[in-house]
């Protein structure tokens, strides 16, 4: 059951948003290399003041099963870490201008802070606007925004002057990676499928890794020639489905099935991807998927789960809480690399892989080993030569990938099918 506060919240924003229309510290320096990074999540200190309140601003459901349903209870883990009640912790989700459009990311921050949040979190990358326009308006209230570059000193977007706004974001290109592995060492007919969210660096950042991952364990673990691996992708338009406004979801999924693929990746918040893969493949059709996000999605079909990349927000939320306390918080920028030690670590690792029930022992085995080479470094998917969609040159031959380069990914990768680069959203 959801909380007072957070109903309270809620009521509370559409409240102000009525009387509007009517009247007219430090976050621990983060290794992100993509050689096995180390996560250095602070350990907390002495309790937190009684009145120390967490506000979260979600852009899809907050029990999704997803993405935003990651994002909750990973602030719920910080509040429940810091020995403070539920009600500490305000939370509204839905704030995304398909499903609310005169609802802002920067109003419902200030209704949050009306009501004593400490720390503000944006978890989006689509409430970038609004996390900027916050942050302007509010220099004195740590925030994140999740996914974001804003305090990147050398990325594209630095915005050096809001001191007050950080950036967390786990490198979920291993997750992928490890989601494309698991996929190409199990399909049947050799053609995979990725339906995705909207069109961006960061979604296709995330193709790119999945089929990056899929091709090497087609080559490695199967034996397979590279060109015998289809990897097709088709973007709804958004984070989710919003009828009327992106394509459908499962009809996507349908054709997909139709055209040939037997596993579906998700690389949207919700679940659609593994449930229609579920429900054909109780009608006999040999089928996998895997789904994104949520550590626990693959209960919606455990049949023909692979396995599920996951987000596991809580340990960065803790420390970034626990930062804002001791008064040592400052605006970094953090790209948080899996704990390799046990990337399923709960106090410890930003990204996980949970596998599936569809996963064979085989083949689980050998994911073990990717995974293993994934995090010493023996295995470097961003190695050139790469090139891009249209044929230019992503890496030369030899040429490990800097994070910017991959950060920031212009194009899909060649190899790729589908068109990467324009969204249907709006």
């Amino acid at each position: 059951m959801k909380s007072r506060k957070r109903w309270l919240s809620t009521l509370a924003v559409f409240l102000s948003f009525a009387l509007v229309a009517a009247a007219c510290g430090d976050d621990s320096e983060t290794t992100t290399t993509l050689d096995g990074g180390t996560d250095t999540t602070a350990t907390p200190s002495a309790g937190a003041p009684d009145d120390f309140q967490i506000g979260i601003i979600l852009v899809g459901p907050e029990f999704d099963r997803g993405y935003s349903q990651a994002h909750f209870e990973g602030a719920q883990y910080a509040i429940e870490q810091l020995g403070l009640p539920e009600e500490n912790l305000i939370s509204l989700d839905f704030v995304n201008p398909g499903d609310n459009p005169g609802l802002t990311p920067e109003g419902v921050a200030a209704d949050m802070i009306s009501q004593g949040a400490d720390l503000v979190i944006f978890n989006s990358d689509d409430m970038r606007d609004g996390a900027l326009a916050a942050a302007e308006q509010n220099p004195d209230i740590p925030m994140i925004w999740v996914s974001g570059d804003s305090a990147w000193a050398d990325g594209k977007a630095y915005e050096a002057e809001l001191t007050n706004l950080g950036n967390v974001w786990g490198q979920m290109i291993f997750g992928k990676m490890i989601a494309g592995c698991a996929a190409a060492l199990t399909t049947e007919t050799g053609e995979l499928a990725y339906l995705g969210p909207l069109t961006n660096d960061e979604t296709r950042r995330l193709v790119n890794s999945a089929y990056l991952g899929a091709q090497y364990c087609w080559e490695n673990f199967r034996g397979e020639s590279a060109d015998s691996l289809d990897f097709t992708v088709t973007y709804i338009g958004f984070w989710f489905e919003i009828p009327g406004v992106t394509l459908d979801a499962t009809q996507v999924v349908n054709d997909f099935i139709d055209g040939g693929s037997d596993v579906v990746l998700s690389g949207i918040d919700t679940t659609q991807a593994l449930v229609r893969t579920g429900q054909r493949a109780d009608a006999g059709e040999s089928l996998w998927a895997v789904p994104y996000d949520f550590v626990d999605a693959c209960q919606e079909a455990p049949g023909i789960c692979l396995g599920v990349p996951y987000f596991n927000w809580g340990p960065a939320y803790l420390d970034i809480a626990q930062s804002v306390i001791d008064g040592t918080y400052t605006a970094d920028w953090n790209w948080i690399a899996p704990d390799w030690s046990d990337i399923n670590a709960v106090d410890s690792s930003v990204v996980g892989y949970g596998k599936g029930d569809g996963l064979s022992t085989e083949n689980a085995a050998d994911l073990d080993t990717f995974i293993a080479g994934l995090g010493d470094g023996s295995i470097q998917l961003y190695r050139g030569p790469l090139n891009w969609q249209d044929g230019s040159q992503f890496l030369g031959d030899g040429e490990v990938a800097t994070d910017f380069q991959i950060w920031y990914s212009e194009q899909c990768l060649e190899g790729v099918v589908g068109a990467c680069s324009i969204n249907v959203f709006g």
